[in-house]
């Protein structure tokens, strides 16, 4: 599978920018978005995971997509399925802008059993079903891209390093202690970041060549040459004791007979322009969300969202500015280590290390504490809520508590292994079956 005089070409400057420019602009991206998302909870109950919002105004998928852009890969496609409604009109909505005069585009790909009668059956499956329109844009090299977790990262790095190695195929590694990788896909590497082993949530997780109590844990970011991914997908799609998985089936098949290589996230991830300790973040449990969006309220959060040489885009939606009122001893509007977006109210309220998204209403002698609160909720006087996350459309009535009683949240909400209460429309009796 090595191609000489590829290998020759690459070793010249495999790190210039411009031919770092000239791999990307010859990539094509992948974004798996179909997944459920299960542990979230009734939060994907209407919509898929990458389509939940996340930091005061933002949907998960924004920063895969971002990262994509930012790198200079602008041949994008999404493929959806769970649930995709309210992420298809995210999409449509906020990544409009590319140019397709200059082949710029992020193309949405639901299920449509083009090749069999099966819904995507894993995440191989996902992309194979999808060859034709990979093939019609005849790149050289295929990202597949997680689209459910919260990172910076500059993919033309990753691409630069799949060259260099003359690699078939390159994984993207986040490096964790080795405690905490038995939850993850782990990857044993050699001295030359050489994929030797890759397992499922081992037991015992190998540790990193000169790291020891370290581990490399898989990102869900890979980096293939285009003709070797045709014939991998192709030869699972026919084994039928696959499970189409990448994960699961396309990496444990090639380590052993290919040129597989992982690339330490800190390689590639990008600066928060504070320090340069990498970010990602595995959104996918109540807490984790949680955690993720109180992260943010702090002084110096690890993710930098106010970074202009990598923004974060996203949809601009036509709203008002924040707006405080009332400047009383008892009824003050206000907010403190919080993010309030746009369209957000408070009236005579203190909001203290939250985030309110778009149009929140908070109404007077409220105190909302530690939580985070989707757009169009509208909180009513005299309320409590402390360590919430309060989704999409809820109103919450006059003197409501959340989160100060365990025993009456639970009989009414969800509450999670962390005491995070959940709180949705469904649960208030007030159900809303629309586009969230």
């Amino acid at each position: 599978m090595d191609n000489p005089q590829r290998s020759q070409a690459v070793s010249l400057d495999a790190d210039h920018p411009r031919f770092v420019r000239q791999l990307t602009r010859s990539s094509y991206a992948m974004i798996l978005a179909g997944g459920r998302g299960s542990r979230l909870e009734a939060l994907t109950d209407w919509r898929a995971k990458p389509a939940v919002q996340f930091g005061g105004k933002f949907r998960i998928i924004d920063f895969t997509l971002s990262n994509c852009v930012n790198s200079g890969v602008r041949r994008i496609a999404v493929a959806t399925q769970y649930k995709a409604q309210s992420l298809i009109r995210h999409l449509q909505r906020a990544w409009s802008f590319l140019d397709g005069r200059f082949s710029e585009f992020v193309d949405i790909m639901p299920a449509q059993q083009q090749v069999e009668q099966n819904w995507y059956r894993g995440t191989a499956d996902a992309v194979f079903q999808n060859l034709d329109a990979i093939r019609h844009n005849h790149p050289e090299y295929v990202l597949i891209l997680s689209g459910d977790h919260v990172y910076k990262m500059d993919y033309g790095k990753l691409l630069a390093f799949h060259a260099r190695n003359s690699a078939d195929v390159t994984v993207a590694c986040v490096e964790v202690p080795k405690a905490e990788a038995r939850g993850f896909g782990v990857i044993g590497i050699d001295n030359d970041y050489r994929v030797k082993s890759f397992v499922e949530k081992p037991a015992d997780p190998p540790e990193i060549p000169g790291q020891p109590g370290m581990s490399m844990a898989n990102m869900g970011v890979y980096a293939f040459n285009t003709h070797f991914l045709y014939e991998q997908l192709i030869r699972d799609a026919d084994d039928p004791h696959s499970s189409h998985d990448f994960g699961h089936d396309i990496l444990p098949h090639c380590v052993s007979r290919y040129r597989v290589f992982a690339q330490p996230f800190s390689d590639s991830s990008v600066s928060n322009g504070i320090d340069d300790k990498p970010y990602w973040r595995d959104v996918g449990t109540i807490d984790a969300y949680w955690a993720a969006n109180m992260e943010l309220t702090r002084i110096s959060p690890d993710l930098n969202m106010y970074d202009e040489e990598w923004p974060i885009w996203t949809h601009q939606e036509q709203t008002p500015p924040a707006k405080f009122v009332f400047d009383e001893d008892n009824r003050r509007g206000a907010a403190v280590d919080s993010l309030v977006s746009g369209g957000v109210i408070i009236s005579g309220a203190m909001v203290r290390r939250s985030l309110l998204f778009s149009r929140v209403r908070v109404h007077s002698y409220a105190l909302v504490e530690d939580s985070v609160v989707l757009p169009d909720v509208d909180i009513g006087r005299n309320c409590i809520i402390r360590r919430a996350v309060i989704d999409k459309r809820c109103h919450i009535p006059d003197g409501m508590k959340i989160g100060v009683d365990p025993e009456e949240d639970r009989r009414r909400f969800h509450i999670s292994g962390g005491g995070v209460v959940l709180v949705t429309a469904d649960m208030l009796g007030q159900g809303y079956h629309g586009v969230r």
